[in-house]
């Protein structure tokens, strides 16, 4: 009795520490929601890298990493979330700085399941090249299951299904609505050809997005007083403790707590949330103890499920 009391007890602060959040968000207009706060490491408190934004109740996906339709249900009022426009039926747009595996694979969940929940109309999805390729594959993969939904005993509606993908190249506005003007801007990401982050703006507020970027001159120039700069950051501590090849790697492809320092000083945003997390063996504090040292303006460890 007192192991199975013990068992439920387990489970019960476990579920608790599943769903943890902490609310930070000022606007009753704009919403931004940590789906995912992880990088290709499979770390079992991070879900793959994914932003949502929400404006006036309409969600708009930032990233696609693996697990991020069921981290928008967890905040959805059905499984008892405080964020409406997080009921999965409603995900009708998205975009995508990057092709990596690790901001991709959660892809498929994203066209299917607001599908089966009720999505009524095409999914909307912005890209960099490649983006059209792997959504017609995608598709291709899954041609027998859309046929059963389609035509078998529980017919599901014919438009929900589709998804109208659009790529950009270049640099500047990319999307705009009632809600929300989306633009796009080229960051470095070693060798990788098509890498971009975002800058929103909604109503009330603005929004960057880094993706995948090492320090960059365009971040700088497009969250300059931005209200919230999502970045990804780096251990400068576990970076040290990495062999040459590694170091290499990493400086070319990502940010460390001190590059994000001076990044921060020279764009002066109101917030930095941290997000694409490389802890190395430090914990969050570590983390923002490194970026104090080179500045002093309000910086958050983007935990999943965080509202913004």
């Amino acid at each position: 009795m007192k192991r199975q009391s013990f068992s439920i007890l387990l489970l019960l602060l476990c579920t608790a520490t599943l769903f943890a959040q902490t609310d930070y968000s000022d606007s009753k207009i704009t919403q931004v929601v940590m789906l995912g706060s992880g990088n290709p490491n499979p770390s079992p408190s991070q879900s793959g890298c994914s932003v949502a934004i929400v404006v006036n109740d309409t969600p708009y996906i930032v990233d696609f990493g693996p697990g991020l339709i069921r981290q928008a249900a967890a905040m959805s009022p059905r499984y008892k979330g405080k964020i409406k426009g997080l009921d999965i039926k409603n995900i009708k747009h998205a975009f995508l700085t990057h092709l990596h595996s690790d901001h991709t694979t959660g892809y498929p969940d994203l066209i299917l399941t607001p599908w089966v929940m009720g999505r009524n109309e095409p999914l909307e999805v912005y890209g960099p090249e490649g983006i059209n390729k792997m959504t017609h594959h995608i598709l291709e993969a899954y041609e027998d299951d859309i046929k059963y939904r389609l035509y078998g005993y529980e017919p599901a509606n014919n438009q929900g299904w589709r998804v109208n993908s659009h790529e950009f190249s270049k640099e500047g506005i990319i999307y705009t609505d009632e809600n929300i003007k989306v633009e796009a801007f080229p960051v470095p990401h070693g060798t990788w050809p098509n890498a971009w982050g975002f800058r929103f703006t909604t109503p009330d507020k603005v929004i960057v997005l880094s993706g995948d970027s090492a320090p960059s001159d365009k971040i700088i120039e497009y969250a300059t007083d931005a209200d919230i700069l999502i970045h990804e950051v780096y251990s400068k501590k576990g970076f040290d403790t990495k062999n040459d090849f590694w170091r290499n790697y990493h400086k070319r492809n990502h940010t460390s707590t001190l590059e994000l320092a001076d990044i921060a000083n020279k764009a002066k945003p109101q917030l930095i949330v941290l997000y694409h997390i490389l802890f190395w063996g430090s914990d969050g504090k570590e983390l923002l103890e490194e970026i104090s040292t080179g500045y002093n303006g309000k910086v958050i460890v983007g935990k999943d499920l965080d509202i913004y």
